[in-house]
Protein backbone atom coordinates (compact mmCIF):
# COMPACT_ATOMS: atom_id res chain seq x y z
CA UNK A 1 0.00 0.00 0.00
CA UNK A 2 1.38 3.51 -1.29
CA UNK A 3 1.50 5.67 1.98
CA UNK A 4 1.21 9.59 1.45
CA UNK A 5 2.56 10.64 4.61
CA UNK A 6 1.29 12.85 7.10
CA UNK A 7 -1.48 14.29 6.41
CA UNK A 8 -4.61 16.08 7.78
CA UNK A 9 -8.20 15.64 5.99
CA UNK A 10 -11.36 16.87 5.61
CA UNK A 11 -14.14 14.47 4.80
CA UNK A 12 -18.17 14.62 3.87
CA UNK A 13 -20.28 11.59 5.88
CA UNK A 14 -23.51 10.91 5.11
CA UNK A 15 -25.34 8.80 7.09
CA UNK A 16 -24.63 9.77 10.21
CA UNK A 17 -28.18 9.32 11.66
CA UNK A 18 -27.77 5.61 10.99
CA UNK A 19 -25.84 2.73 13.30
CA UNK A 20 -23.13 2.38 10.61
CA UNK A 21 -22.64 6.27 9.40
CA UNK A 22 -22.39 7.07 13.42
CA UNK A 23 -19.74 4.62 13.97
CA UNK A 24 -17.71 5.97 11.03
CA UNK A 25 -18.00 9.26 11.76
CA UNK A 26 -17.00 8.95 15.80
CA UNK A 27 -14.18 7.43 14.38
CA UNK A 28 -13.21 10.21 12.03
CA UNK A 29 -14.01 12.70 15.38
CA UNK A 30 -11.22 10.98 17.43
CA UNK A 31 -8.68 10.36 14.72
CA UNK A 32 -6.04 12.88 14.56
CA UNK A 33 -5.42 13.66 11.31
CA UNK A 34 -8.99 14.38 10.47
CA UNK A 35 -9.43 17.94 10.59
CA UNK A 36 -12.58 18.72 9.79
CA UNK A 37 -16.27 16.45 9.46
CA UNK A 38 -19.21 17.68 7.56
CA UNK A 39 -22.24 15.50 7.91
CA UNK A 40 -24.70 16.21 5.17
CA UNK A 41 -28.23 14.43 6.30
CA UNK A 42 -31.82 14.78 5.90
CA UNK A 43 -31.99 15.28 9.98
CA UNK A 44 -29.53 16.56 12.45
CA UNK A 45 -26.89 13.87 13.91
CA UNK A 46 -28.74 13.87 17.68
CA UNK A 47 -25.17 12.81 19.06
CA UNK A 48 -22.79 14.39 21.18
CA UNK A 49 -21.53 17.91 19.46
CA UNK A 50 -18.27 17.96 18.94
CA UNK A 51 -15.64 20.97 17.62
CA UNK A 52 -14.64 18.79 14.45
CA UNK A 53 -18.10 18.31 13.25
CA UNK A 54 -20.77 20.73 10.90
CA UNK A 55 -23.99 19.57 9.85
CA UNK A 56 -25.44 20.03 6.53
CA UNK A 57 -29.18 19.67 6.53
CA UNK A 58 -30.66 18.15 3.23
CA UNK A 59 -34.52 17.48 2.72
CA UNK A 60 -33.82 16.05 -0.69
CA UNK A 61 -30.53 14.54 -1.81
CA UNK A 62 -32.11 14.90 -5.36
CA UNK A 63 -31.91 19.03 -4.53
CA UNK A 64 -28.52 19.77 -3.90
CA UNK A 65 -27.66 22.98 -5.91
CA UNK A 66 -28.09 25.15 -3.20
CA UNK A 67 -25.65 23.57 -0.90
CA UNK A 68 -22.99 22.86 -2.78
CA UNK A 69 -20.99 25.59 -2.12
CA UNK A 70 -20.78 23.98 1.53
CA UNK A 71 -19.43 20.26 -0.37
CA UNK A 72 -16.51 22.00 -1.92
CA UNK A 73 -12.80 21.83 -0.39
CA UNK A 74 -13.10 18.37 1.00
CA UNK A 75 -10.35 15.71 0.47
CA UNK A 76 -13.38 12.96 0.57
CA UNK A 77 -16.65 11.55 0.71
CA UNK A 78 -17.76 8.30 3.08
CA UNK A 79 -20.88 7.73 1.66
CA UNK A 80 -22.81 5.70 5.19
CA UNK A 81 -26.15 6.01 4.16
CA UNK A 82 -28.60 3.12 2.95
CA UNK A 83 -31.79 1.44 4.02
CA UNK A 84 -32.77 -2.37 4.30
CA UNK A 85 -34.13 -3.95 0.82
CA UNK A 86 -37.20 -5.37 3.37
CA UNK A 87 -40.12 -4.50 2.39
CA UNK A 88 -38.92 -2.87 -1.38
CA UNK A 89 -39.48 -3.60 -4.17
CA UNK A 90 -36.80 -3.44 -6.92
CA UNK A 91 -37.88 -0.42 -8.05
CA UNK A 92 -37.98 1.43 -4.95
CA UNK A 93 -34.59 -0.33 -3.49
CA UNK A 94 -33.14 1.01 -6.69
CA UNK A 95 -34.27 4.58 -6.22
CA UNK A 96 -32.87 4.61 -2.37
CA UNK A 97 -29.52 2.66 -3.09
CA UNK A 98 -28.26 3.55 -6.44
CA UNK A 99 -30.35 6.48 -7.59
CA UNK A 100 -29.82 8.66 -4.83
CA UNK A 101 -25.97 7.88 -4.40
CA UNK A 102 -25.01 8.76 -7.87
CA UNK A 103 -26.76 11.70 -7.62
CA UNK A 104 -25.41 12.39 -4.70
CA UNK A 105 -21.55 11.25 -5.81
CA UNK A 106 -22.13 12.66 -9.63
CA UNK A 107 -22.48 16.23 -7.60
CA UNK A 108 -19.33 15.87 -5.70
CA UNK A 109 -17.08 14.60 -8.60
CA UNK A 110 -18.43 17.29 -10.88
CA UNK A 111 -17.02 19.81 -7.63
CA UNK A 112 -14.14 17.93 -6.54
CA UNK A 113 -12.96 15.01 -9.31
CA UNK A 114 -9.74 15.03 -6.60
CA UNK A 115 -11.81 13.28 -4.03
CA UNK A 116 -11.18 9.89 -2.82
CA UNK A 117 -14.87 9.14 -2.61
CA UNK A 118 -15.28 5.57 -0.01
CA UNK A 119 -19.04 3.60 -0.48
CA UNK A 120 -20.70 1.64 2.15
CA UNK A 121 -21.95 -1.41 0.37
CA UNK A 122 -22.28 -5.24 1.90
CA UNK A 123 -21.05 -8.76 1.62
CA UNK A 124 -22.10 -10.76 -0.96
CA UNK A 125 -23.08 -7.77 -3.34
CA UNK A 126 -23.72 -9.05 -6.79
CA UNK A 127 -20.87 -7.34 -9.32
CA UNK A 128 -22.51 -8.94 -12.48
CA UNK A 129 -25.99 -7.44 -11.42
CA UNK A 130 -27.69 -10.30 -12.80
CA UNK A 131 -28.20 -12.48 -9.73
CA UNK A 132 -31.40 -13.88 -8.36
CA UNK A 133 -31.07 -11.42 -5.08
CA UNK A 134 -32.58 -8.34 -5.57
CA UNK A 135 -30.58 -6.22 -2.79
CA UNK A 136 -27.17 -7.66 -3.83
CA UNK A 137 -27.46 -6.86 -8.06
CA UNK A 138 -29.05 -3.25 -6.96
CA UNK A 139 -25.52 -2.59 -4.66
CA UNK A 140 -23.61 -3.94 -7.42
CA UNK A 141 -24.68 -1.84 -9.80
CA UNK A 142 -24.03 1.40 -7.67
CA UNK A 143 -20.31 -0.18 -6.89
CA UNK A 144 -19.87 -0.55 -10.69
CA UNK A 145 -21.50 2.71 -11.73
CA UNK A 146 -19.30 4.40 -8.55
CA UNK A 147 -16.04 2.95 -10.10
CA UNK A 148 -16.29 4.60 -13.24
CA UNK A 149 -17.03 8.07 -11.85
CA UNK A 150 -13.53 10.53 -12.43
CA UNK A 151 -12.71 10.49 -8.43
CA UNK A 152 -9.01 10.57 -7.81
CA UNK A 153 -10.60 6.84 -6.10
CA UNK A 154 -13.39 5.01 -5.40
CA UNK A 155 -13.30 2.49 -2.47
CA UNK A 156 -16.52 0.06 -2.35
CA UNK A 157 -16.80 -1.22 1.23
CA UNK A 158 -18.25 -4.89 1.72
CA UNK A 159 -18.92 -5.51 5.81
CA UNK A 160 -20.84 -7.65 7.13
CA UNK A 161 -22.03 -8.20 11.12
CA UNK A 162 -20.47 -5.14 12.52
CA UNK A 163 -20.40 -4.91 16.33
CA UNK A 164 -21.24 -1.29 17.57
CA UNK A 165 -19.01 1.23 19.40
CA UNK A 166 -19.50 2.28 22.86
CA UNK A 167 -21.46 5.39 22.95
CA UNK A 168 -23.18 5.13 19.81
CA UNK A 169 -27.11 6.04 19.92
CA UNK A 170 -28.44 4.88 16.56
CA UNK A 171 -28.28 0.91 17.16
CA UNK A 172 -30.56 -1.20 16.57
CA UNK A 173 -32.45 -3.59 18.73
CA UNK A 174 -30.41 -6.89 16.55
CA UNK A 175 -27.05 -5.51 16.79
CA UNK A 176 -27.51 -4.83 20.68
CA UNK A 177 -28.71 -8.29 21.40
CA UNK A 178 -26.39 -9.83 19.91
CA UNK A 179 -23.18 -7.48 19.98
CA UNK A 180 -22.03 -9.53 23.38
CA UNK A 181 -21.61 -13.02 21.10
CA UNK A 182 -19.31 -10.75 19.33
CA UNK A 183 -16.28 -12.04 20.66
CA UNK A 184 -17.60 -16.03 20.02
CA UNK A 185 -18.73 -14.31 16.17
CA UNK A 186 -15.19 -13.34 15.27
CA UNK A 187 -13.51 -16.93 16.70
CA UNK A 188 -16.18 -18.26 14.68
CA UNK A 189 -16.40 -16.61 11.61
CA UNK A 190 -13.48 -14.34 10.96
CA UNK A 191 -14.42 -13.28 7.70
CA UNK A 192 -18.30 -12.30 8.55
CA UNK A 193 -17.54 -10.27 11.64
CA UNK A 194 -15.93 -6.50 12.32
CA UNK A 195 -15.86 -3.84 14.70
CA UNK A 196 -17.11 -0.41 13.48
CA UNK A 197 -14.07 0.85 14.60
CA UNK A 198 -12.55 -1.16 12.30
CA UNK A 199 -14.65 0.29 9.24
CA UNK A 200 -14.61 3.78 9.82
CA UNK A 201 -10.36 3.40 10.52
CA UNK A 202 -10.57 1.17 7.33
CA UNK A 203 -12.35 4.28 5.51
CA UNK A 204 -9.67 7.06 6.82
CA UNK A 205 -7.04 4.84 5.87
CA UNK A 206 -8.10 4.58 2.36
CA UNK A 207 -7.62 8.39 2.05
CA UNK A 208 -4.37 8.11 3.98
CA UNK A 209 -2.36 5.58 2.49
CA UNK A 210 -4.47 4.59 -0.41
CA UNK A 211 -5.28 0.40 -0.71
CA UNK A 212 -4.70 -1.64 -3.70
CA UNK A 213 -8.38 -2.87 -4.17
CA UNK A 214 -11.51 -0.69 -5.05
CA UNK A 215 -13.55 -3.37 -3.43
CA UNK A 216 -12.95 -4.32 -0.09
CA UNK A 217 -14.14 -7.35 1.99
CA UNK A 218 -13.98 -8.08 5.26
CA UNK A 219 -10.61 -9.55 5.44
CA UNK A 220 -9.92 -6.40 3.47
CA UNK A 221 -11.07 -3.90 5.88
CA UNK A 222 -9.18 -5.59 8.82
CA UNK A 223 -6.01 -5.50 6.60
CA UNK A 224 -6.32 -1.73 6.18
CA UNK A 225 -7.61 -0.85 9.32
CA UNK A 226 -4.47 -2.44 11.01
CA UNK A 227 -2.17 -0.76 8.84
CA UNK A 228 -1.37 1.79 11.55
CA UNK A 229 -2.04 -0.57 14.48
CA UNK A 230 -5.77 -0.50 15.30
Amino acid sequence: MPNYGYMEIKLIITGATGMVGEGVLLECLSNPQVKEVLSVSRKPYGGAKHPKLKECIVPDFFNLDSIQDQLSGYDACFYCAGISSNGLNELEYTHITYDTVMHFANKLVSLSPEMVFGHISGSHTDSSEKGRIMWARVKGKTENALMKLPFKKVYNFRPAFMKPTEGQVNVKGFYKAIASLYPLLRLLMPGRVSTLREVGQAMINSVLKGYPKSILEVSDIKVLANANGV
